[in-house]
């Protein structure tokens, strides 16, 4: 046994669930199953199925201690079919959503509310409402999510595309449970590791806005059939779209909504879904990095899932004078992190734009990378960011018209009575409203932040406050700078 295949037979032994997990995540499928049937007939109440879906679902591509439990109620569309008709787009989905809330309150949270083991009931939003709870047993806990959807045939997914997103799932986990084999599923497990393993992984994931997801690591496994064609292959992902429909680059390139997509993995069960459209391209570089450092060097530790460690100014006195951290506390603690994590990209975005360039487009503060990082079980968000050039001049040469625009050179003249001349162009000594970043940041913290959101240290690197703070220097210093383009 060679060494690579050795480390994957050790790493899957620890990976793997145990059979007591297997069998408590099957016990309270079965018991979910029962009590929501006997409500369903007490409030005659039709449904077509119950089935666990997700990695401890059908699909068996979990890892150990990680049993939540994703369980999916399927609904008749032609029932409900009659109360959207002639309804439009947007009234549709807002009638839908009122359906799907009230089987929420009145099937699935009164059902369960009753019993032993569960309890800490959400009603959370995502495209509709959906339940979550958690099942408490002997010291072991176990978050259930339960979503309602439409059961619609393949084809006419496949044909005319889903009535809400979640009406895909179903079919997911059936397309993994029937095209992948016990040892395919094994390589699943170990790829969703070494992704979890480089802080890559889900909708929390500290490197890019969303990491590699169960899904997407399943198809690479499905288009590869082995962990290690993946491996070797990775690098060339961004050029080589992986299409069910054998549609090559070019082709797919002319589909408009695939435009600006970094990475393309198109959906089985839906032609026009990309389900790598998510995936940070910060994400994927540092995966493509580790595993480029496996390949060269086999070591057991790409797959060991480690605490991120703390920035430590000495390590980085190069670029010191290049680094902020913005560190905030959610104040009321209501907030979904999704929602709280997209705010702050949108405003780590609006600092790139507007603090790269002047608004005429002449530079500004150079090159702006940011990163996000949040733990937010202790209610706290941070944005590190690299600055190029944190100190500018007060003032910036802005090119104006050329002098053969007759149109428009009178127009500057006027606003810019101090103009002049220089290689057929006119310009003028423009003020800038910002030439020190720390102060630009503190504008931007004043206009665009969310009132939920309390800023507790803005500062250069060297005085961060707390210890997510640190981690996020720290990930932006050693896991997104040095692979950034």
């Amino acid at each position: 046994m060679n060494t690579i295949k050795a480390i994957f037979s050790e790493v899957l032994e620890k990976i793997r669930p145990t059979q007591e997990e297997i069998l408590l995540i099957k016990e309270i499928v079965e018991k979910l199953k029962f009590l929501l049937n006997r409500k369903a007939k007490e409030l005659n109440i039709e449904y077509i199925s119950i089935e666990p879906q997700g990695s401890t679902g059908i699909k068996q591509t979990q890892l150990r201690n990680d049993s939540d439990i994703d369980l999916f109620i399927g609904l008749d569309y032609n029932i409900f079919k009659p109360n959207y008709e002639g309804l439009s787009k947007t009234k549709r989905k807002q009638k839908i959503k009122e359906d799907l809330l009230w089987y929420c309150n009145n099937w699935i949270i009164k059902t369960l509310k009753k019993e032993r083991n569960f309890s800490k009931f959400n009603l959370l939003y995502a495209e509709h409402p959906y339940v979550k709870l958690e099942y408490t047993k002997d010291n072991i806990t176990i978050d259930i999510d339960l979503v309602l959807y439409f059961e619609l045939e393949l084809e006419n997914i496949k044909n005319y595309g889903p009535i809400t997103a979640v009406d895909r799932s179903p079919w997911h986990g059936r397309f993994i449970r029937d095209n992948l084999t016990i040892e395919q599923k094994d390589d699943v497990r170990l790829l969703k590791q070494f992704f979890k393993s480089c802080h890559c992984y889900g909708d929390k994931s500290p490197v890019g806005r969303v990491g590699f997801i169960g899904y997407s690591s399943e198809l690479l496994i499905y288009h590869f059939k082995k962990i290690l064609e993946v491996f070797n292959n990775f690098s060339n992902l961004v050029n080589n779209p992986l299409d069910y429909y054998r549609r090559n680059k070019e082709e797919l390139a002319k589909i408009t909504h695939f435009d600006d997509e970094f990475l393309i993995v198109i959906d089985p069960i839906d032609r026009n879904r990309n389900v790598a459209s998510a995936i940070s391209k910060k994400a994927y570089q540092y995966c493509n990095y580790q595993i480029s450092q496996f390949l060269k060097k086999p070591e057991k530790r790409y797959f060991e899932i480690s605490k991120i460690p703390e920035f430590n100014p000495n390590d980085f006195k190069n670029i010191i004078s290049n680094l902020y951290i913005i560190e905030f506390k959610d104040i009321n603690g209501k907030t979904h992190y999704t929602e709280m994590r997209d705010k702050l990209y949108s405003f780590g975005d609006y600092l790139r734009i507007h603090g790269e360039k002047e608004f005429t487009h002449e530079i500004k503060f150079g090159k702006i990378i940011f990163e996000i990082y949040f733990e937010n079980e202790l209610n706290e968000y941070n944005i590190a960011i690299f600055c190029k050039k944190p100190l500018i001049s007060k003032s910036y040469i802005r090119r104006g018209p050329p002098l053969s625009d007759k149109k428009h050179t009178p127009k500057f003249k006027e606003k810019n009575p101090n103009y002049f001349l220089k290689d057929g162009f006119l310009w003028v000594e423009t003020q800038r409203s910002h030439y020190n970043f720390l102060e630009f940041l503190k504008m931007g913290i004043k206009n665009k932040i969310p009132d939920n959101l309390k800023v507790t240290n803005l500062s250069i690197s060297n005085n961060v406050k707390t210890v997510s703070g640190k981690k996020a220097l720290y990930i932006l210093c050693n896991m997104v700078l040095p692979f950034i383009d």
